[in-house]
């Protein structure tokens, strides 16, 4: 048991963590065992989300003023918020990887961007590029502009030399 000082640490922390967030998402984990509940967690851990299992009445308190606090009415029974700051795809692909083989986890809703998510657009989120994915789009779309501008605007003055070389070659052989 937590005494009223490691409560009001574990709430302030989780606070500062629910504001820092991206996105929030509440599962519950009953019926998975300690061997898959590790296993979750370090799936999490490697993409730099975390995990946590806390009390509900802490949870109530530490997302007062966030979008966590749209969960609230989720906040019922063995919960574990999970918290990506980085970047909001990510948690849903593992998680719905993580469900695939493991029907006991089920997923309550989630919080993005003052939005209450429901389980079906948390799978929705999951099909969605991630962050790095979409960054390497743009950048790429970003240099293929100029790349196109220099072609187009290098093809006049070559269509020009060739066709100078083209007359010079005529009068040449005549």
């Amino acid at each position: 048991m937590l005494n009223i000082s490691q409560k009001k640490e574990v709430v302030e922390r989780l606070a500062k963590d629910f504001k820092e967030s991206e996105i929030s998402i509440l599962v519950d984990y009953k019926g998975l065992n300690v061997l898959k509940m590790t296993e979750l967690r370090a799936l999490l851990r490697k993409e730099g989300i975390r995990i946590e299992v806390v009390k509900n009445s802490l949870l109530v308190r530490a997302s007062e003023g966030t979008d966590a606090a749209l969960m609230k009415d989720f906040y019922k029974g063995p919960n574990a918020i999970i918290l990506s700051k980085n970047d909001p795809v990510a948690p849903a692909k593992i998680l719905m990887n993580f469900v695939k083989d493991n029907d006991k986890l089920e997923i309550k809703a989630g919080a993005l961007s003052g939005k209450l998510l429901n389980p079906e657009e948390i799978k929705q989120l999951a099909k969605l590029p991630s962050k790095e994915e979409l960054l390497g789009k743009l950048v790429y779309t970003l240099s293929a502009v100029p790349t196109s501008l220099v072609n187009v605007l290098s093809g006049v003055p070559r269509a020009f030399v060739n066709v100078v070389n083209a007359i010079k070659d005529q009068k040449e052989a005549a």
